[in-house]
């Protein structure tokens, strides 16, 4: 699969920078308003971005005022690199930076793509994009880019580019809402479960059996009672059905997702979500990013959760924002599996645990979850840092 090593931010929300690498299962660790939500929604910012258009994923957000970082110096810009390894073996990177113009509009200033590619021998694809004119690139001929328009797009119709477009447009972040799960739903392709989850019915309905039962399972475990889950189509319209044990009754009963608890959706969804991608020959998703997945659930599920979080990083990378102490009382929990989180006048701060905590989770007297209860989960020194775009190596090109 796909794998996302390191993740650099600039300038993004409330984030002033930030350059940290990730892991097949990464947590966002710290309290409310930590600024967890929006490390996940720069990774969201370029999916949305390359899926549809920077316009769109700027004004999902209110406009790039609201995307670039308020702070004292008034940054007019925001800048975002991903370092990854492709499911063929090549490795890379993927930057861009946005610039403020008057009246609310934008421009690419900076944007390059750098891979090495892995085949018969080893070359380099690549290409490094300025205010809307491409000033050096590894083919001969490159279609024309635009100064508001992410070039990624346009040079994912050369094959070279299109597995960094394929691992990126491909990422998935999930908000589940229980209200969207719990309504009817229109008939969908199912080929990725929407962020709300209001396709899940068809998205189940397209999982091999294996996979379905695999879920199943997980979910009894979570909420003791449930048997069973089947996608169910009512006219023109789809829905899920759970079965559920009663007292005194031989055979399970039948309950439409509309008469199912918050709690059992939104356990169901997150479920969905993770598993969504296994045995499906390759369409797995290359991340999936998940919310405080948590929330609602009984604390005796979080060992059950993270059981399903670690067989579904298997399948996909899989980051997680939490501040469940629960979910996290785990000594095999690796301290490099951990992102801590604080937010200091306003601005977040990321980065791996301080020595201080990586020595008590190396030596296991304390788990994650412990240090996190005494207030004890802090990153590292260096963290605190804010450095600039040269610094924290955002481009390679035109240095």
């Amino acid at each position: 699969m796909a794998l996302i090593s390191r993740v650099t931010l600039r300038n993004y929300k409330s984030i002033a920078s930030c350059r940290v690498e990730l892991r097949t299962l990464t947590f966002l660790v710290g309290p409310n308003g930590s600024g967890k939500s929006n490390f996940l929604d720069g990774l969201r910012f370029v999916s949305e971005a390359l899926q549809t258009s920077l316009d769109h994923a700027l004004r999902d957000r209110g406009t790039i005022k609201e995307v670039r970082r308020r702070s004292g110096g008034h940054p007019n810009h925001f800048a975002i690199r991903i370092d990854l390894t492709l499911e063929g073996g090549g490795v890379g990177h993927y930057s861009f930076r946005v610039g403020a113009k008057p009246a609310g509009g934008f421009e690419v200033q900076n944007e390059e793509c750098k891979i090495a590619l892995v085949g018969n021998a080893l070359r380099e694809a690549r290409f490094h994009v300025q205010a809307g004119r491409v000033i050096e690139s590894s083919a001969p001929v490159m279609p024309p880019a635009v100064p508001d328009r992410l070039f990624l797009v346009a040079a994912a119709g050369l094959p070279e580019f299109r597995p960094v477009y394929d691992a990126l447009s491909r990422m998935t972040f999930y908000n589940l809402n229980p209200r969207e799960i719990a309504a009817m739903q229109k008939p969908d392709a199912g080929e990725l479960l929407a962020r709300e989850g209001w396709n899940s019915a068809s998205v189940f309905a397209k999982l091999p059996e294996s996979t379905r039962n695999e879920i199943a399972g997980y979910l009894a475990k979570i909420v003791p009672g449930v048997s069973g889950v089947d996608a169910k189509v009512l006219g023109a319209q789809e829905t899920l059905e759970f079965r559920q044990g009663v007292k005194g009754q031989e055979h399970p009963w039948r309950f439409l997702a509309a008469s199912m608890s918050d709690g059992t959706l939104r356990a169901f969804g997150v479920l969905l979500a993770l598993f969504q991608g296994v045995g499906r020959n390759g369409k797995a998703p290359p991340l999936v990013g998940l919310e405080e997945p948590e929330v609602a659930l009984h604390p005796a599920a979080a060992g059950v959760l993270l059981g399903a979080l670690r067989t579904a990083s298997r399948v996909s990378q899989v980051v997680v924002t939490s501040h469940s102490p629960d979910l996290l009382d785990d000594p095999n929990i690796p301290d490099e599996s951990i992102l801590a989180v604080e937010n200091r006048d306003g601005i977040t701060i990321i980065g791996p645990v301080d020595e201080a905590g990586r020595s008590v989770l190396r030596d296991r007297p304390f788990t994650v979850g412990e240090l996190l209860r005494q207030a004890q989960l802090a990153p590292a020194p260096e963290s605190f840092e804010e450095v600039d775009e040269r610094q924290l190596k955002l481009f390679e090109f035109g240095r």
